[in-house]
């Protein structure tokens, strides 16, 4: 076994790419997306290590054109979660020993695979399946998902860091970070890819073992992060991806008694209703299970008087309306000082009617398509 006192390497944040006119990273992401248009793909959970297929099928389109079938994945049932489930302990006691430079080092790969290897690809699979323009993939899922891979890294080797700064005489005071007895659960969303490959790593990162399911309509980028993973170096039943009806999965998950944490980004409603569940199953549960959830918000943007009409007009529209409005923090409201406001709303009108809509793959593009038939049903009233 190795011994020493590791330093990680110093997190920088990924440089963003631009996608301009004649760049090198536009002409390889539009073949990306071309390649990725070109082929249906029939999308597993993973379990265990396994690839699991199911008769049950779903279908992936990008919301913004729904005739064209990006893949089809297999939707599982509540043996299947069972199994993910039993999969993720089977392999607890190896993962959580495996010294942390080990864990970190897989991870550390991870981001440097989605760097250069899969940037193109996995932003192309986040444009073409949750609808995102070039740069706001590029933001998220590159840039965004590498740093969250090497800052945890980082902030991993500081927690273990950690210790007690005074040890009385015949007495060695130390502190040991031990994973959670038990297996968390990661329920991601469809807007961010770099969330959806956050939720499950960085808690499989301090030595847990995860089940993930994704939102439906982001399945399609997460199974290339899962892939991603693979070859990264984690090892099989660390972190098991699976796809199914809600409700069934909340009960496998939330009536086992080892289950010890839930990892949550997603609606307010959703995450108040899983506590309760929580809740009124404690007594089934060997431990006390840890809750950590990010919901949603009203953002609001101030505008003070002395501030400038165009930098706020710009701030405005892009808080707004990047990524239709569907990040957490989109801004909903806006209060103006009076004395700005005859200002700003003429910007605001000159430069709203100059946004262009349309699908993806032209980058003209500002504005895309919403997720999926609800959000524009709800849009539309």
């Amino acid at each position: 076994m190795l011994k020493g006192f590791f330093n990680v390497p110093t997190p920088v944040n990924e440089p963003i790419l631009n996608y301009g006119p004649g760049s090198k990273e536009r002409v390889l992401l539009k073949e990306a997306l071309a390649e990725a248009r070109s082929h249906q793909q029939d999308i597993p959970m993973y379990i265990g290590g396994k690839q699991v297929h199911t008769n049950k099928k779903g279908k992936v389109v990008p919301p913004h054109d729904h005739q064209h079938i990006l893949a089809q994945y297999s939707i599982g049932d509540k043996t299947h979660i069972a199994q993910a489930i039993d999969a993720a302990l089977a392999a607890k006691a190896d993962w959580e020993n495996l010294s942390w430079e080990h864990r970190a080092a897989i991870f550390l790969k991870a981001a440097d695979l989605i760097a250069g290897k899969y940037r193109y690809k996995l932003n192309a699979a986040t444009m073409l399946g949750q609808s995102k323009n070039a740069y706001q993939a590029e933001i998220d899922a590159a840039c965004e998902l590498i740093d969250f891979l090497r800052f945890n890294v980082s902030y991993m080797s500081d927690i273990y860091k950690q210790q007690p700064p005074v040890s009385p005489r015949g007495n060695w005071n130390r502190v040991e970070q031990r994973p959670l007895e038990g297996f968390v659960f990661a329920l991601t969303p469809f807007n961010f890819t770099a969330i959806a490959g956050n939720l499950p790593s960085c808690v499989a990162m301090m030595g847990n073992v995860v089940v993930w399911k994704p939102a439906d309509t982001q399945i399609y980028a997460a199974n290339l992060i899962m892939q991603i993973f693979k070859e990264a170096g984690l090892p099989d039943g660390v972190i098991n991806l699976i796809y199914g009806h809600g409700p069934d999965i909340g009960d496998v998950i939330f009536s086992h008694p080892d289950f010890a944490g839930i990892h949550f980004t997603g609606s307010t409603a959703v995450f108040q209703e899983i506590w309760k569940t929580i809740g009124t199953n404690i007594f089934k549960y060997k431990t006390y299970p840890r809750i950590v959830g990010e919901t949603g918000g009203k953002d609001f943007i101030l505008v003070h008087g002395s501030a400038d009409a165009q930098v706020s007009s710009t701030a405005i529209l892009r808080g707004a309306f990047e990524y239709q409005g569907q990040k957490c923090s989109a801004a909903s409201r806006v209060y103006i000082a009076k004395s700005k406001w005859a200002a700003i709303k003429e910007l605001l009108l000159r430069d709203l009617a100059t946004l262009k809509i349309g699908p993806t793959e032209d980058f003209s593009n500002f504005v895309n398509a919403v997720i999926d038939e609800r959000s524009f049903d709800k849009l539309a009233k």
